[in-house]
C-alpha cells in the first residue's frame, strides 16, 4: 500500500483550516439545469427512469471520460468544482442517481446494488468505453459495487472518503459523524445541501442511510480489479486513518493519496488537488495501457 500526500497548488497543508466553497462555487453547484463555465444538462430515460446528468464535453483526445458519482442526501451539485477542474483534459458526467438532484423519482429508496445496476445501465445507455469511476461517499459503495460486479465497464477507479466504516456502521454513528464534519466544511455548502435533501425528501436521504449501514462494503472491495486510488481528506472523520488503511489494504494494489487539511468533502473544496490525483492515476503506464 503506498501511501501519499497531496497538497492543494500554491497553498501549503495546515492541520485544520477553513474549506474552500465560496459564492462562485455556490452559483455554478445551483446553476443546474441551466448551462454553467462549460457544464450543460442532458436526461436520458435509464431502467424507465427519466435521469439527469450534468456533462462536460472536455477535449477531444484518448483520454478515458471521468464519471463522478456523488454521496448520500446531495447530488451533482457539490462535484461540480471537480467535474470543471477535470474539463481541461477529460470528458466529464456527474449523473445523478435515482431519486436524487433532478432524476426522477421512483416510488421507494434503492440500495447500493440497485443504484450499482442503474449506472451500470446509465454507462450502456451512454456506450461509453471503460471509465474512471470517482464514488464519493455512499457514492463510493456504489462505485465499489459497479466495479466488482461490472469490472469490464471501469478502466480506473477512486473510492473517495467511502463509507461505511464498521466502527460506526449504525445510523447513529454515522449521523455524528457527519455532525463532527459539519463544523469542518465551508459554510455555504449549506444551501446545496438543502436543496438536495428537499429534491430527495427526508424519508428517501433516512432510508438510503439505512441501505448504507446495511452493506458491507469490504465484500466489493475484495473483488475490484481495476486500478484503484483510495482518496480522503486529512480531517475527515468519517472516513478516519484507520477506515482508509482498511479500504486500501483490501482493494487489491490500491493506492492511497490524503488531501492535507481537507474535511469529508474534499472533492468539493480542494478539486484542483484531486482532480491531480485523478490525472496520475491515469498518467500512462501499464497497469492501465494493458486493459
Amino acid at each position: 500500500m503506498n501511501r501519499t500526500a497531496i497538497h492543494p497548488p500554491h497553498r501549503p497543508a495546515r492541520p485544520a483550516r477553513t474549506s474552500r466553497f465560496g459564492l462562485a462555487e455556490l452559483r455554478l453547484g445551483m446553476a443546474a439545469p441551466r448551462p454553467a463555465a462549460g457544464l450543460t444538462s442532458e436526461w436520458r430515460l435509464v431502467d424507465g427512469l427519466r435521469t439527469h446528468t450534468r456533462r462536460a464535453a472536455g477535449p477531444t483526445s484518448e483520454a478515458p471520460p471521468v464519471v463522478l458519482v456523488h454521496g448520500l442526501a446531495v447530488s451533482h451539485r457539490y462535484l461540480t468544482p471537480l467535474a470543471v477542474a477535470l474539463a481541461t483534459t477529460h470528458q466529464v458526467y456527474v449523473p445523478d442517481l435515482p431519486g436524487f438532484g433532478l432524476t426522477e423519482r421512483p416510488r421507494g429508496a434503492y440500495d447500493v446494488r440497485r443504484h450499482a445496476e442503474h449506472l451500470a445501465a446509465w454507462l450502456a445507455a451512454y456506450r461509453l468505453p471503460p471509465v474512471c469511476l470517482l464514488g464519493h461517499s455512499f457514492g463510493a459503495e456504489v462505485a465499489a459495487a459497479l466495479a466488482a460486479n461490472h469490472p469490464g465497464a471501469v478502466r480506473a477507479l477512486v473510492l473517495a472518503g467511502p463509507t461505511s466504516d464498521p466502527a460506526a456502521r449504525t445510523r447513529r454513528g454515522l449521523l455524528g459523524r457527519w455532525l463532527v464534519d459539519n463544523t469542518r466544511e465551508a459554510p455555504l455548502q449549506a444551501p446545496v445541501l438543502a436543496r438536495d435533501v428537499w429534491n430527495a425528501r427526508p424519508w428517501r436521504v433516512f432510508a438510503t442511510l439505512s441501505h448504507s449501514v446495511h452493506n458491507a462494503i469490504e465484500a466489493d472491495l475484495v473483488r475490484i480489479t481495476a486500478p484503484t486510488l483510495v482518496l480522503t481528506g486529512g480531517r475527515d472523520p468519517i472516513a478516519p486513518p484507520r477506515w482508509r488503511d482498511e479500504v486500501t489494504r483490501l482493494v487489491p494494489g490500491a493506492n492511497l493519496v490524503v488531501v492535507p487539511g481537507a474535511p469529508h468533502n474534499a472533492a468539493t473544496t480542494d478539486p484542483a488537488a484531486v482532480a491531480d490525483a485523478i490525472r496520475q492515476l491515469l498518467a500512462p503506464h501499464s497497469a492501465l495501457t494493458d486493459r
